[in-house]
């Protein structure tokens, strides 16, 4: 079974000379590319497979936690968007692998 994820965070793109160089701010990870568009979906693939890695390296609560993430108590209305940054949802593709029915999970 594939599950998805998306995250959504910040982003800002500037123009350097003939690139664009696009960045998340709160994960400080950042790309490039030839138009503002491919800036961003390289952006994207870059955060994923940031994310994927810290996940398979058993890391991700770590670098979550050193770049200020922390769980919300309870639900909250997201706060609207800063003008300095747009927000890009980035998907995080999973694969669940059970020797037992899904319904003998702990959760």
């Amino acid at each position: 079974m594939q599950v998805s994820m998306e995250l959504k965070v910040p982003v800002a793109v500037k123009k350097k000379k003939d690139y664009f160089v696009s960045y998340c701010p709160v994960l400080d990870v950042h790309s490039q590319g030839e138009t503002e568009e491919k800036a961003l979906d390289n952006l994207v693939e870059a955060i994923s497979l940031f994310l994927v890695s810290c996940f398979e390296r058993g890391t991700l609560d770590e670098v979550l936690k050193e770049c200020g993430f922390e769980p919300i108590k309870k639900s909250v209305k997201a706060k609207p968007s800063s003008k300095r940054y747009k927000t890009i949802g980035v998907p995080i593709p999973f694969q669940i692998k059970h020797r037992k029915s899904l319904q003998q999970c702990h959760v």
